[in-house]
């Protein structure tokens, strides 16, 4: 009982450090119009299976190397054809 109530709280100390990781990165809202200086995408999320708009991220470096964030909306890819 004892090794199991360890392994939770150290389940728990590494997701909150993992939370606090991801609070420190700052995510861009993209705007119409908004300036977009990408020299290289490094990842992008997939186009989701849903009938709608909805947020997706991408991650790119600028000219002049630093990395960024990006959220945007996109149209999903589950409506039916018309």
């Amino acid at each position: 009982m004892k090794l199991f109530n360890a392994l939770i709280a150290s389940s728990l100390v590494l997701m909150g450090s993992q939370m606090a990781l991801a609070d420190d990165a700052v995510v861009e809202q993209y705007h119409y119009g908004s300036h977009l200086d990408i020299a290289k995408v490094l990842h992008r999320d997939p186009v989701p299976d849903v009938c709608g708009v909805v947020p997706v991220h991408m991650t790119y470096l600028d000219h002049q190397g630093q990395q960024h964030t990006m959220e945007y909306l996109i149209m999903g890819n589950g409506c039916p054809d018309n």
